[in-house]
């Protein structure tokens, strides 16, 4: 899955978000790593999210976006 992120320079590195996963996010002193350790932060947030909604009853719907 492709997610897009914000990244932004700080006085420490650089910051990534997610919009599209509220609350995921992180960082690193360059942009590879901040980039690098967001990949690790999304694979950790869709695992969580999948054992959360393991005894619900899940649809899938496709939306398209221009």
């Amino acid at each position: 899955m492709r997610y897009s992120v914000n990244i932004q320079k700080t006085d420490e590195g650089y910051s990534v978000r997610v919009p599209g996963l509220p609350g995921c996010w992180s960082q690193g002193a360059t942009e590879e790593e901040a980039l690098e350790n967001i990949k690790e932060a999304i694979e950790d947030y869709v695992h969580v999210m999948d054992l959360l909604s393991a005894e619900k009853e899940v649809r899938y719907v496709e939306v398209a976006h221009a």
